[in-house]
């Protein structure tokens, strides 16, 4: 047997300075988790990064070399270091993936859930293959599991100072739940899908084919905002307006008045084609995604569309204002970065690729204070990122798609998906390592 050769040859497989990685290729079936040649002529690691000034030159998932950068137009001390923070991936300690501890055996998971583990009787254990767990990734974990809607969980709301927290759905009912013992305390039936909702102070919005459902929490005043045509996608607040996006492509707006204590219609915007699905306001602006692929920015003082953004090439599923950024994600499969030139006008400044369509985004911090990005892949996962890195800090299975996620207090956010079912994550301070 050719002992020194073969150890020659497994050394160089795993990385090993002699082995010239221009001339080496990673092996297919060992990131798959299948490989089992012994020896195998391919590495059993990743491709070791050259560096260049002391830096990677790996770019992160996601990068691009045409990712939009312009220095010359930016203000002079903008740094953009988008999709620039280097590969923090999920194959450490969460993911469960890799040689540990020089054990050979130790099984490389693959990037799914076991079947046979939800339903409470996979024999194989630390041996399956497949995860035993809901998500991989560190620094955060499931805490519960809210069962009771008969469909896709839609919408998420936590009202600030609220012990409730609210959830609306397709099966035409918003549930109520104690965030102490976790239980349902009240159901809401609507008559309705429940498109969107939002809390604001003491208010509750939910939207519905035709109108927006409206009731203060403390003084259990209701009332119906009538208007819409179709489907209310939409609602988001500023002072003392609610807007309203609506299947038709409208996005109407009421004003709420002190004297009377009710919401009045103040004025409808007009411009999009189809549905407008996602609203935010930053920087006294109020930015609209839609069915159109297009997105749309409206002054705040005078209600003007000041630019019609055409980047996106499928419906923009989510928008989120980040610091001096929008970001926006659509079923086109990419999160885009804009960023206001010296004219005012946003351009794209960086653009994060998926392989699936992305059908919402939530930014949060976690429990050291560093921003977070979540984004709904039409793929049964949820992506977390480090911002402004794009670095991946672990994934969310689900049994179907997530539409709705919503960050609460003190560390808390939560997903609903397309079961009816919601569960309950929060942020933990990862482990410090100590010194034996």
């Amino acid at each position: 047997m050719d002992l020194d050769g073969g150890n020659k040859r497994v050394y160089q497989r795993l990385g090993g300075p002699s082995g010239d990685s221009k001339h080496q290729k990673v092996c297919y079936h060992w990131q798959a988790g299948k490989c089992n040649r012994h020896p195998c002529p391919f590495l059993h690691s990743e491709l070791p990064t050259p560096n260049v000034n002391g830096t990677s030159s790996k770019r992160p998932h996601g990068s691009a070399d045409n990712s939009g950068f312009s220095g010359h137009r930016r203000t002079p001390h903008f740094n953009n270091t988008w999709g620039r923070g280097g590969g923090r991936g999920v194959g450490g300690r969460g993911a469960g993936g890799g040689v540990v501890g020089g054990d050979m055996s130790v099984v490389r998971k693959a990037d799914k859930v076991c079947n046979y583990w939800i339903q409470g009787n996979c024999n194989f254990g630390e041996r399956c293959k497949f995860l035993h767990s809901w998500n991989t990734g560190d620094g955060f974990s499931m805490l519960t599991q809210l069962e009771g809607h008969q469909k896709v969980v839609s919408a998420i709301a936590f009202p600030s100072g609220s012990d409730k927290l609210y959830t609306g759905s397709t099966d035409e009912s918003v549930r109520v739940w104690d965030c102490q013992s976790g239980q349902c305390v009240g159901v809401i039936n609507l008559g309705g899908e429940v498109g969107c909702m939002l809390s604001e102070g003491p208010w509750i919005f939910v939207g519905l084919p035709n109108f927006v459902k409206v009731w203060n929490i403390q003084n259990q005043l209701e009332m119906s905002l009538n208007g819409p045509v179709g489907q209310v996608y939409a609602l988001v607040v500023n002072n003392d307006m609610l807007f309203a996006g609506t299947q038709d492509g409208s996005i109407l707006i009421w004003k709420f008045n002190i004297v009377a204590n009710c919401f009045e219609p103040a004025a409808s915007l007009k411009g999009h084609t189809r549905g407008v699905v996602s609203l935010v306001v930053g920087a006294n602006r109020l930015y609209s995604g839609s069915m159109d692929n297009t997105i749309r920015v409206w002054n705040l003082e005078n209600l003007q569309c000041l630019q019609t953004l055409t980047d996106h090439t499928s419906v923009v599923m989510s928008l989120l204002c980040w610091e001096q950024f929008l970001l926006s994600c659509s079923l086109d499969k990419t999160v885009k970065v804009w960023y206001a030139t010296e004219s005012g006008n946003l351009e794209v400044t960086y653009t994060h690729n998926e392989e699936h369509g992305i059908l919402t985004l939530c930014g949060m911090h976690d429990a050291h204070g560093k921003p977070i990005l979540l984004c709904s892949l039409n793929d049964n996962t949820v992506r977390l990122y480090d911002l402004p890195s794009f670095a991946e800090r672990g994934k969310i299975f689900t049994k179907q798609e997530v539409r709705a996620i919503e960050a609460g207090p003190n560390g808390l956010f939560f997903t609903g998906d397309g079961t009816g079912q919601v569960k309950v994550w929060n942020w933990t301070p990862e482990p410090v390592p100590t010194i034996q």
